[in-house]
């Protein structure tokens, strides 16, 4: 299968060189030198988006803040900034990794896998994860064929456990996706998992 990467990366060394590195491995790579909204239409056929923070035009934050309000596709963050509020910032903004500079390519190249290896629930999209079916315009779910009636709030739990098939998830980041700005909810949330256990 054909890998359509996005680098988005100012440095007129190392993007090219990064851009090479991942072509070498097989991907097809677009690159980028300055920040700008992404459009719907030009994303959807891209499986990730390697992002730099410190851009001319748009800044790498304001670009990432964009393309979530209608993309969920994959971005790994590529910046010289290293600070722990940077990085959590760009993670809460959605980011799925973050790597700082100098990086090893190696290492890079191995979380380029990680990320592109791992199914990714994109908006609009039916999606299959081992028996467990997820149709996200009907909001249903079914094994095996067989449907299984769920609430809102359990179908928008087993969406954020498929989405990181194959990860260990914690219980601060899924009562952070599924009931934002509310940290009281762990007993709901344990209330939920054990339904959806069932």
């Amino acid at each position: 299968m054909v890998t359509r990467v996005l680098l988005i990366e100012d440095d007129p060394l190392l993007g090219p060189q990064v851009a090479e590195q991942l072509r070498a491995e097989g991907h097809v790579v677009d690159l980028e030198t300055s920040g700008r909204v992404l459009q719907p239409g030009e994303v959807r056929m891209l499986d990730l988006v390697i992002l730099d923070l410190t851009l001319p035009g748009l800044f790498g934050l304001d670009v990432l803040k964009h393309l979530r309000e209608h993309s969920d596709v994959p971005v790994l963050v590529l910046s010289a900034r290293d600070t722990t509020p940077e990085k959590v910032r760009a993670l809460e903004l959605g980011a799925d990794d973050y790597l700082t500079k100098p990086f090893w390519p190696e290492e890079l190249s191995a979380r380029v896998q990680a990320r592109v290896r791992r199914p990714t629930l994109r908006r609009g999209e039916c999606f299959t994860v081992g028996v467990l079916s997820l149709d996200q315009p009907q909001r249903t779910l079914a094994v095996d064929g067989q449907p299984l009636e769920v609430t809102p709030l359990e179908f928008a739990l087993v969406c954020a456990l498929a989405q990181r098939a194959g990860e260990a998830v914690t219980r601060r980041w899924l009562v952070d996706h599924l009931f934002p700005g509310d940290s009281s909810s762990n007993h709901a949330l344990d209330v939920h998992v054990s339904r959806v256990r069932k």
